[in-house]
């Protein structure tokens, strides 16, 4: 079952829109607290199509994750008993508390993890408000997390061009499987570190 190539040409089509700058920087904001789709798909196309603008578009991506984070910080703070529901459909349920149990004491490393795997980061953002972890660091794990992760896609496309975008093409399917059990893998290590305490 192809999950993640279909998105992945979706966000093509948007990377040749003439707003493709709009649009990314919207994906971003949106994917940081609830859309499926790495910004990085529509990312690495738009750098291959403009490499000197690569950084800026990087830049605007997470610009995009920065606002889309604070909004996931809002739920998970003013309105997680809402949300809740959506979390335990997404299978976070019983993890939810451990996550929320790591963002309160490991908060800063936690973003600055989660910020390079697609998944996770909203769950982390979310998290995060839940246990109110303060602002600054936050802020700091969220944009380093989210800022690596950006500038080293363009980065790589403008390195390696044509063939770094195919080789991501190529391998999208791939690459979203193992970033979902890099999740699940996560979840899981959550889940028994907290039930072994």
């Amino acid at each position: 079952m192809k999950l993640f190539q279909p998105l992945y040409e979706k966000a093509i089509v948007w990377s040749r829109h003439p707003r493709a700058p709009l649009i990314l920087t919207v994906l971003s904001f949106v994917e940081a607290f609830i859309f499926p789709v790495a910004p990085e798909v529509m990312l690495a196309p738009m750098c291959l199509a403009q490499p000197k603008r690569g950084f800026g578009f990087a830049g605007l991506s997470l610009l995009g994750s920065v606002f889309g984070m604070f909004v996931g910080y809002l739920i998970g703070h003013y309105a997680i008993d809402l949300v809740m529901p959506w979390l335990v459909d997404l299978g976070y349920g019983p993890q939810f508390e451990s996550i929320k149990q790591e963002a309160a004491q490991h908060g800063f490393w936690m973003l600055f993890l989660a910020g390079f795997t697609p998944i996770p980061f909203k769950i982390a953002t979310i998290a995060a408000g839940a246990v109110g972890m303060p602002l600054l660091p936050f802020f700091a794990g969220g944009v380093i997390g989210r800022g690596k992760r950006v500038f080293l896609v363009a980065g790589a496309i403008r390195l390696g061009g044509e063939k770094a975008e195919a080789a991501l093409r190529r391998n999208v399917e791939p690459l979203g499987w193992f970033a979902l059990l890099v999740l699940l893998g996560l979840v899981a290590w959550l889940y028994f570190r907290h039930h072994a305490a």
